[in-house]
């Protein structure tokens, strides 16, 4: 079997589906790329049963066959050769020879037997999102999503659609961040996705592409169609958090600051913040300004934030990085934040609408 690829296209589609690539599998095939070659085409797949990617580039054939190569030799072997274009022969031994200009290199494939399909998805849910929209819903949430295995279905973030709306809701116990968007849809309907899915979403999706990406999903599995890729991702079990419950219905205190400073605040007393010397920061919130101190046995700051406040002052306490995390995921150059007292979550927003919010926990102040 003989085919031609464009180098670059090629070496493009490897990098962006291997990183799915198990490194161990109970199953050896899967520790490869299974590659399809028909008449014009050389379909790529990466699966470790969890998630998989496919895609399509052109390729200069007349012939058909499949095999699994090796991921990391595939990859490299790509990268290095010289020339704009790789012919590739496959022999009757299961050995594939690269050639471009004057290169030549060779390495084993294995039978694509042994390689497991991608899951079908053949359920009619489905809905479309701009993809620079779905990424900036993935970017703006994923931060909240729990690091530990715990409780799993944390681990991944709620997909919640219902005829107008399409929210994305992450939780780890501490905070609690949602995005959500205006959509066309027939029914309602709900979902967990695991966060190492989402990520993969988002570094497919060029950050300037207003194309639609449609996702279909039926009990077990979910299908992400951006551009020439197909990730699928199996789905989380259990039962989500009911955020709507968590948001606050009123507040005492609103709060409009730039998210500049009081991020840059912040960053200073993470300085003086380590594992040996942990410090809630503290927060006086009043008479037109934020005052934000910290001090540990590493040193102190005290800092004085112009705001826009109204309503009751207050002081309250917070982790550095759960509010510097929020800040950092919120868009535009203000935040609006509001209270209900020293030991009620801290919702923050944006000065307009509620299309985020996010919400941090609070720590007790000692004094």
């Amino acid at each position: 079997m003989r085919f031609i690829c464009k180098k670059t296209e090629l070496s493009d589609a490897i990098t962006n589906i291997s990183r799915v690539v198990p490194q161990k599998s109970t199953i050896p095939a899967l520790e490869g790329i299974k590659l399809k070659i028909t008449p014009g085409n050389a379909e790529l797949t990466a699966y470790n049963l969890e998630m998989g990617i496919r895609t399509n580039i052109k390729a200069e054939t007349s012939d058909s066959g499949e095999f699994v190569l090796n991921s990391r030799l595939f990859s490299e072997f790509t990268k290095k050769m010289a020339g704009e274009e790789i012919i590739f022969t496959i022999d009757e031994n299961n050995v594939i020879h690269l050639s471009s200009e004057a290169t030549d290199c060779d390495f084993s494939v294995m039978s694509a037997d042994e390689y497991p399909d991608l899951p079908v998805i053949d359920s009619k849910r489905s809905f479309t999102v701009p993809q620079n929209t779905l990424r900036s819903m993935i970017n703006m949430t994923s931060y909240a999503v729990a690091q530990n295995e715990n409780k799993p279905i944390f681990t991944g973030e709620l997909f919640d659609i219902d005829a107008e709306s399409f929210t994305m809701v992450a939780i780890d116990g501490f905070r609690l961040a949602i995005r959500n968007e205006t959509i066309s849809n027939s029914e309602n309907f709900n979902f967990v996705v695991p966060k190492k899915a989402l990520m993969e979403v988002s570094t497919l999706i060029r950050e300037d592409c207003s194309e639609n990406c449609l996702i279909s999903v039926n009990d077990r599995h979910i299908m992400f169609e951006i551009n020439n890729f197909i990730i699928i991702s199996r789905l989380l079990e259990g039962v989500f958090h009911n955020y709507r419950m968590s948001i606050p219905t009123g507040h005492k205190t609103e709060v409009f600051i730039s998210k500049k400073d009081f991020s840059a605040s912040l960053e200073r007393c993470a300085l003086i913040i380590d594992e040996k010397n942990k410090c809630p920061i503290r927060c006086e919130i009043g008479n037109g300004v934020m005052k934000i101190n910290c001090k540990t046995a590493i040193g102190k700051v005290n800092d004085v934030i112009s705001a826009d406040i109204s309503g009751e002052a207050v002081t309250i306490g917070f982790n550095t990085r759960l509010m510097l995390e929020a800040l950092k995921a919120a868009e535009g150059d203000k935040v609006r934040i509001r209270l209900n007292g020293a030991m009620k979550v801290i919702e923050i927003l944006p000065p307009m609408g509620e299309n985020y919010i996010f919400l941090v926990m609070p720590i007790q102040l000692k004094n």
